[in-house]
């Protein structure tokens, strides 16, 4: 059975059950706190938790997943992968555990002539809480032998989301693969050792508020008024027991790019432990990268964008390591493509897009990792001269950390160089790292229970009545005043507060567009509105300054959005969409914009697309989007569908969630058409202007446009025309004459420099000939000190040094010396000569003691060193203590 049927057999199972069947969410997680979609049940944390009411009693889902937080065990295993498909069905009020119960047992193992999968039920184990007698009642009604009803204690099987809030046990269903594969179940477990019992499905009865506590200890203070279901059974495990294969790795959508693999190494799958690991790490990992690529993630150095790099640059070095040098993306990610497509049609309509960002980033990769060896052979060099033939765990690190190595790669390069790695001071640096971001995760995680005031005041007054949409003014009234967390009666002048109305004109910040400014009036105090958010859905809160007089809960106000804030931030939001229709209009449909921000005056548009955009491009996107503008398109905003949207064409941004009604936004009919909750422009005419600032990088496939819009465009442009005027009357020449005027000063610019370096040379030549016979005896040491005045800069000062060093010869030992100030700081180079250094005379001693009397450091190797310092009044005093240190040592 094809993973694609099983994932069609569950929807339409619980579509004839009465469920509405949710598309899968993006696998960016639309909750602050994660990275990635986890787990299925990530989309209705707000159902679970309480800070949100769903749309629907039940509901099931087929959710892409990522998990990437034990990504060094992907292989090691046969069970876990980075990504994975999560089966769900929920309920919200509706149906509960024998429901549940009911669900799973007749698709688990109803006949596959009726949709479902037709399992043995005598191969099942069921796992409950140990004082779950309802659940372990029903198991029995429905045909569990109560000998596989395991019962567990709340450690291990109760879930929460680790703070005080919804909570209740599970029932986990395991399956039976038979003795060949361990050990059989005695003793009240199904965790025996081997792979014998695989957990299929999970079964989580949200039943109980559960108060403060560490770990599983704390109180169940209550059952919940509205228990609801949230299960999850793993789809490829599903597959790979209806596909009679061993592990996920082997599965229809998973196996072809092994096989692949097999084909471009030569290296047979089965045949070696250490070659099937990297088999599965690469199957892994190209079919993650897919996934997110597809979702619109690109590669970067920080959060989603480093994953993904990861992910691919673990891809191209398991093939490497296999013998693989060549590029191997093109080969491989078609493959996991055409096998995943079945499932998600939408990868092969964005089959190019995709195909770009992945390789990009690894030829960018094969560049960094030629620069990556190059630092490791330097340290591994270091680490020889030393004496010490290992290489620090510092330095494993900084492979890892910034040059992608993963330690594997470090240690397999070191055996063949004979040198060992300090591979503890490494994973010991690894997990203060891993602490770090863990710390950080948990930092950022605090908003369930923070939003319950939130939620209080909600259930209490109910929603914000969001009128930004028709007015800037509306007369209202303050219904609670919020300060660090806690509802108060009044606030004063000096304070900030949150301050929450029933109805506002202000917008929230979200779609990238910046809050509303402006004011709140009471006739008692006036508060400025510095920022407006939306913590849970349906309610707005202001944050607000009290700038005069006080003001207090039930005060009658008006809530006044600032005119001219809003008329730029109209603007702004209108000319996102308008250069955004130009960027695909002039690069095509992939250059899909994946974030903005907005402004009055300012929009930022960050696009897919693999390169730099030249000058003239830049010209014509910056011409189509004023184009635009000048024709006056129309501009209005429709409600309708999700589906109904996606088939007019409107583009919905990715990482974006939308409710079962959507905004689109039009500008010119066809030609622009967005979901978008944002505030606009009647008429493109009023946009003004959009004047592009530049263009660059934000990772590996992804570029970002910034502009300044309305007045401040013009404003720009102004500036520029000044500094032309100025420039022409410098120069004395027409506007259209000041390039070639420019271009020819900069060749008579470049010729000068080139006759001054020569001269300067010359000069230099002459003052070593100088210096070498102003050498003099130092406890028979040749020794030149010299503060220069001809040379440039630090290159000039070793190409003097040098030179002096040569003409001195090795009939004795030599020491040469020469300092010189750039830009107010002091340089200093030393050299020495094969006689010097056998007398224990190295030059990295020599600038060290130097450049401790000029108040800096300084190194190199033993025949050529440089340093610096602060003060380059000490130059004498530096040169003093080389001709000393040399005395000391003679």
């Amino acid at each position: 059975m094809q993973t694609s049927e099983i994932a069609t057999r569950w929807v339409d199972y619980f579509a004839k059950n009465d469920h509405h069947i949710q598309p899968s969410a993006s696998l960016v997680s639309p909750d602050p706190s994660l990275l990635f979609t986890v787990a299925g049940m990530v989309p209705f944390i707000p159902y679970i938790i309480g800070t949100d009411t769903s749309p629907h009693p039940r509901i099931a889902s087929v959710q892409k997943c990522i998990r990437t937080k034990d990504i060094e065990e992907v292989g090691k295993t046969t069970r876990h992968g980075t990504f994975f498909q999560m089966l769900g069905n929920f309920s919200f009020g509706d149906y509960f555990k024998e429901g549940a119960i009911d669900l799973a047992f007749q698709f688990l193992t109803g006949p596959e002539s009726e949709g479902n999968l037709g399992f043995d039920p005598e191969r099942f184990w069921v796992t409950i809480w140990n004082e779950d007698e309802a659940a372990f009642s029903h198991l029995k009604n429905v045909g569990v032998d109560p000998s596989r009803i395991v019962k567990l204690t709340r450690e291990e099987n109760f879930w929460d989301t680790g703070q005080p809030g919804p909570a209740g046990p599970c029932a986990e269903w395991h399956y039976d693969r038979g003795p060949e594969f361990g050990p059989e179940a005695v003793g009240g477990t199904v965790d025996p050792g081997g792979d014998r019992y695989l957990e299929v499905w999970n079964l989580v009865f949200d039943q109980f508020l559960r108060g403060e506590g560490a770990g599983k200890d704390y109180p169940l203070i209550r059952e919940l008024d509205q228990k609801a279901i949230d299960t999850g059974a793993g789809l490829e495990r599903l597959a790979y027991l209806k596909q009679g294969v061993a592990n996920m790795y082997e599965i229809d959508e998973v196996f072809p790019v092994i096989a692949k693999a097999q084909e471009l190494s030569g290296r047979t799958y089965g045949a070696d432990t250490t070659d099937d690991v990297r088999m599965r790490v690469i199957a892994d990992h190209v079919r993650s990268s897919l996934m997110l690529i597809g979702d619109g993630v690109t590669p970067g150095n920080e959060g989603r964008g480093y994953v993904l790099r990861r992910l691919i640059r673990r891809s191209v070095r398991a093939m490497k390591l296999l013998g693989v040098d060549e590029r191997t993306m093109p080969k491989l990610l078609p493959v996991s493509l055409d096998a995943m497509k079945a499932s998600y049609p939408e990868l092969e309509a964005n089959r190019v897009k995709i195909e770009a960002v992945a390789y990009t980033e690894e030829d960018a990769f094969r560049r960094t990792l030629a620069q990556g060896t190059t630092i490791f052979d330097v340290a591994v060099g270091k680490a020889k001269e030393a004496g010490t033939p290992a290489l620090s765990g510092a330095d494993a690190f900084t492979l890892h950390d910034t040059y992608g190595f993963p330690i594997d790669i470090t240690l397999e390069m070191a055996a063949e160089q004979g040198v060992q790695v300090d591979e503890a001071k490494f994973r010991e640096l690894m997990k203060e790292q891993k602490e770090r971001a863990r710390a950080d995760a948990k930092a950022k995680k605090g908003g369930h229970a923070d939003v319950g005031v939130y939620q209080g005041i909600k259930e209490d007054a109910g929603a914000t009545e969001f009128r930004a949409y028709e007015e800037l003014t509306t007369a209202t009234e303050i219904t609670a005043l919020i300060k660090d967390g806690v509802s108060v009666p009044v606030a004063s002048e000096g304070e900030t507060v949150e301050v929450i109305l029933p109805q506002t004109p202000f917008y929230a910040e979200s779609g990238g567009q910046e809050a509303d400014s402006g004011t709140i009036r009471s006739a008692h105090g006036t508060l400025e509105v510095i920022d407006v958010q939306r913590p849970i859905k349906g309610l707005i809160v202001h944050t607000a300054r009290v700038v005069e007089g006080q003001v207090a809960q039930g005060d009658a106000v008006s809530a006044e959005v600032d005119p001219e804030w809003r008329i730029g931030a109209r603007q702004a939001h209108s000319g996102t969409h308008i250069l955004h229709a130009a960027l695909r209009e002039v690069l095509g449909p992939d250059a899909l914009q994946s974030g903005s921000y907005n402004k009055p005056g300012y929009l930022r548009l960050d696009f897919s697309w693999p390169s730099a955009l030249s000058a003239e491009t830049r010209s014509e996107i910056e011409e189509v989007t004023n184009r635009a503008i000048r024709a006056d398109l129309g501009v209005s905003a429709q409600y309708m569908t999700l589906p109904e949207a996606k088939d007019w064409g409107a583009v919905a941004l990715f990482g974006e969630t939308y409710d079962e009604t959507v905004r689109v936004i039009q500008i010119g009919g066809p030609w622009s058409r967005e979901l978008c909750g944002g505030t606009h422009v009647e008429h493109s005419s009023q946009v003004g202007m959009v004047a592009l600032m530049g263009e660059s990088s934000v990772g590996s496939g992804s570029r970002r446009i910034e502009a300044t819009v309305g007045i401040e465009a013009f404003q720009r442009l102004a500036a520029e025309r000044a500094l032309v005027s100025e420039l022409t009357t410098t120069l004395k020449v027409q506007p259209g004459e000041l390039r070639g005027r420019v271009e020819k000063l900069l060749e008579r610019l470049a010729e000068t420099e080139k006759l001054l370096s020569g001269y300067r040379q010359q000069a230099m030549q002459q003052v070593a000939g100088e210096l070498v016979g102003k050498a003099v005896d130092v406890a028979g040491v040749r020794v030149v000190t010299h503060e220069s005045t001809n040379a440039a800069d630090g290159d000039d000062l070793r190409t003097l040094v040098t030179d002096v060093r040569g003409r001195l010869g090795d009939s004795a030992p030599a020491v040469v010396a020469i300092a010189g100030a750039f830009n107010g700081r002091p340089q200093i180079v030393i050299a020495t000569n094969q006689g010097a250094r056998d007398a224990g005379l190295r030059a990295g001693d020599l600038v060290k003691a130097a450049s401790s009397v000029l108040g800096g450091g300084g190194g190199g190797k033993p025949d050529l060193a440089q340093g610096g310092g602060q003060d380059p009044a000490q130059i004498g005093a530096a040169l003093e203590a080389v001709r000393a240190t040399v005395a000391a040592r003679g």
